[in-house]
């Protein structure tokens, strides 16, 4: 992926940042998100701060480099997708509690830890992508194990995060027992091999692979709109978006979050910067230019993701989905899901 070349010289500025901190009036993010998602905050940010910040884009390892740097990291804020990536931040004592007003009114308490270590800061719903001609309106997560669906359903990895994801909320659900089931039954109804990506669930229900795919809400608007290129565009415009839920809850969601890094040579800088992304500016930002639902209630959708209806994400709290995903992997693996 190119990137624009303001942008990528602060990627290359960041990556020599070991040799000493920012200035008082700068700051160093460490970052999994893609910088074309993360880069118009960062300018919204520093016009309305005065603050520069220095990116270094990783699309893995954040914690490993952290780590690795010690007590001289220069990482102020660390932003990761996948609630799991943040509670990994934590457990490894890479970040540190933050107390904020700003934060805890903005973030609902089950989208943030609960000891304040990182925040969510924006959703992304776990959805089913449905050919657009068919007649369907509804489905739940239970749903996608019945044998109606055999041959017919497209999903990516079950060892992806996203999946992974959902898999640990199946398990705080119903249990182990039910989620082996569940998984077999998906297995089952798999149109190809579990894999690719969430876009390529799109492509397929076009190609005629499958009629059904589970993926992220968010890939629809950038397909639509055509940012992916033509060829995506008519991707999205080939499919409907369901928002399922559990029989007794809401729907699946996985976040983008971030923390203010243990030893943060500018913390209040990194504050400032966390309490912005949840400003109306930020959450706008995120819904307009990223097709993401916002954590702050009230705040405005894209069109795209306003025709999908209203979102009631799942209330158990992320924090307990996370203690079920080495569970969830061990079951995708029992189960060959992606064999």
């Amino acid at each position: 992926m190119a990137y624009p070349i303001h942008l990528a010289r602060a990627v290359l500025a960041g990556v020599t940042l070991c040799a000493g901190a920012a200035s008082a009036q700068e700051l160093n993010l460490y970052t999994s998100r893609e910088p074309g998602l993360v880069e118009p905050l960062l300018q919204a940010f520093t016009e309305s701060t005065g603050i520069a910040v220095n990116t270094v884009f990783l699309k893995d390892g954040i914690a490993e480099r952290v780590e690795a740097e010690g007590a001289a990291s220069p990482a102020d804020v660390l932003m990761a997708v996948d609630v799991g990536n943040l509670a990994d931040l934590v457990d490894k004592g890479l970040t540190q509690p933050v107390d904020s007003e700003v934060l805890t009114t903005a973030i609902p308490e089950n989208l943030r830890d609960p000891d304040n270590h990182w925040f969510a800061l924006s959703m992304r719903a776990r959805v089913v992508y449905a050919d657009a001609d068919m007649d369907l309106d509804a489905i739940t997560y239970e749903e996608l194990a019945d044998p109606k669906w055999q041959g017919k359903l497209c999903i990516r990895s079950g060892q992806h995060p996203y999946n992974t994801g959902l898999f640990s909320a199946y398990l705080a659900h119903h249990g182990a027992e039910a989620t082996e089931a569940w998984l077999d039954g998906i297995k089952a109804n798999l149109a190809r091999q579990a894999g690719g990506s969430d876009r390529d669930g799109a492509k397929d229900i076009l190609g005629g692979i499958c009629d059904i795919a589970v993926a992220n809400s968010y890939y629809v608007g950038l397909m639509r709109t055509g940012a992916g290129g033509e060829e995506q565009k008519a991707w999205g415009e080939a499919i409907k978006v369901i928002l399922p839920t559990f029989e007794d809850g809401g729907t699946h969601v996985n976040i983008s979050g971030a923390a203010v890094a243990k030893n943060a040579p500018n913390r209040d800088e990194a504050v400032q910067l966390l309490e912005f992304l949840v400003s109306d500016e930020a959450q706008q930002i995120y819904a307009r230019a990223n097709f993401e639902h916002p954590v702050k209630p009230g705040t405005a959708l894209d069109p795209v993701v306003e025709s999908f209806g209203p979102l009631t994400p799942d209330t158990i709290p992320l924090t307990q989905i996370v203690t079920h995903r080495a569970e969830a992997s061990r079951l995708v693996d029992k189960v060959g899901f992606d064999n």
